[in-house]
């Protein structure tokens, strides 16, 4: 049995909306370079100076629309990295298969991960994690 067009145009919505606000958003970040335009700084870097993980996401990202892959993974990997999950996820949504809760242990280690990430790029030896 074939999906009808109302049913198939209610399921293609949300992921549609989500695309158009990402080339939105793309576009912005083409337009004003975040590497040269001010942008709010970050709240937690600018009360405590030290890096949030989220740090360097907006160049990253302007790094990435521009093309510049190198650069964007040199101002925050991790950012870059849940880019490419997040991408991967919109592409099963899209295809229409259920996207289940991850189990608790994924949640657990994800936490961990952008922790120790945190942490060490706010250490001398992990200054390379430093936007």
């Amino acid at each position: 049995m074939t999906e009808t067009g109302a049913r198939r145009r209610r399921r293609f919505a949300a992921p549609a909306a989500v695309a158009g606000l990402t080339v939105a958003a793309g576009a912005v970040l083409f337009v004003r370079d975040p590497r040269s335009s001010t942008y709010l700084p970050c709240p937690f870097h600018a009360l405590t100076g030290l890096w949030c993980p989220g740090c360097g996401a907006t160049r990253a990202f302007g790094d990435l629309v521009h093309g510049d892959v190198a650069s964007a993974v040199s101002t925050n990997v991790l950012a870059v990295t849940l880019l490419v999950f997040g991408v991967l996820l919109w592409a099963t949504w899209v295809r229409g298969r259920a996207v289940h809760a991850p189990p608790s242990w994924v949640v657990l280690f994800s936490a961990l991960v952008v922790v120790l990430f945190t942490v060490v790029r706010n250490l001398p030896f992990g200054s390379a994690l430093a936007p």
